[in-house]
């Protein structure tokens, strides 16, 4: 992956990722949607980045290392104080939603610490420990959405009319069921491809009705095509490297 290395692991905090990653400074490292929110430690700065509908492509700092913690779909709002919508599709500094000397702290403290990664964690750790835990139905509707379940039956069995779903999703997710769902889906399928399963074989296992689907909703969301993703991973497993009768469809957790 272009000399990058990334390494990531189970979190303390519930349903989260710790992660860091080391890229050649002036590289680019795509992220495709997955329905998370990040709490990021880039270039002596504390971010955020909010719920995306497509693929963004952050630039490598100077020093070429970053740290994050990626949060489960749902649950970073209560954590951080905002609406999710409010940072659908975009990175703001943590300074513009925390107290700025609250802020300038942390920031110390994560310049001096020799494990980032580590104290990001921490200070989530703190922060949940004196805010309210996000609503349990919520992530019961991500849980049933990212299962496979349709948003009708999901609604059904939360006891939500379609109107009320939707609406607490804006604020809990960034978008509604529907887009979340279709996000859900592709990184279903993209985990399925780089186990070495055929593209069309993933697509159905994913929910797509085929791989046509599952081509568009490559182009739609996350801007590029299997075979393009698939370079940018590395060699293939073994299976869909033998698989060459799979004609590849036409134009991250998960990097593009």
């Amino acid at each position: 992956m272009g000399g990058e290395r990334y390494e990531e692991r189970v979190s303390r905090f519930d349903g989260a990722i710790v992660w860091t990653l080391t890229m050649p400074e002036g590289s680019v490292h795509p992220v495709l949607p997955d329905g998370c929110m990040d709490l990021l430690w880039i270039g002596g700065r504390l971010l955020v980045a909010g719920p995306d509908t497509r693929a963004s492509t952050p630039s490598a700092p100077a020093d070429g290392r970053c740290a994050g913690i990626r949060f489960a779909p749902g649950t970073a709002p209560a954590l951080l104080g905002v609406a999710a919508h409010e940072l659908r599709d975009r990175r703001v500094e943590l300074a513009d939603l925390w107290p700025s000397g609250r802020v300038r702290e942390l920031t110390e403290q994560l310049a001096e610490a020799p494990d980032p990664a580590a104290e990001l964690e921490a200070v989530a750790m703190r922060r949940a420990a004196g805010t309210a835990p996000p609503d349990p139905l919520l992530r019961y509707v991500a849980d049933r959405l990212d299962a496979g379940w349709s948003v009708a039956d999901t609604a059904h069995r939360a006891g939500l009319g379609a109107r009320q779903l939707h609406r607490r999703s804006l604020a809990a997710f960034g978008y509604g069921p529907k887009t979340l769902a279709r996000v859900l889906r592709l990184q279903r399928a993209l985990a399925l491809v780089r186990s070495g399963t055929p593209y069309a074989e993933a697509a159905v296992r994913a929910g797509c009705s085929d791989q046509a689907h599952l081509a568009r909703e490559m182009r739609d969301l996350a801007g590029t095509t299997l075979t393009a993703y698939l370079a940018r991973q590395g060699p293939l497993p073994q299976p869909l490297a033998a698989n060459n009768d799979t004609a590849p469809p036409s134009g991250s957790r998960t990097v593009a």
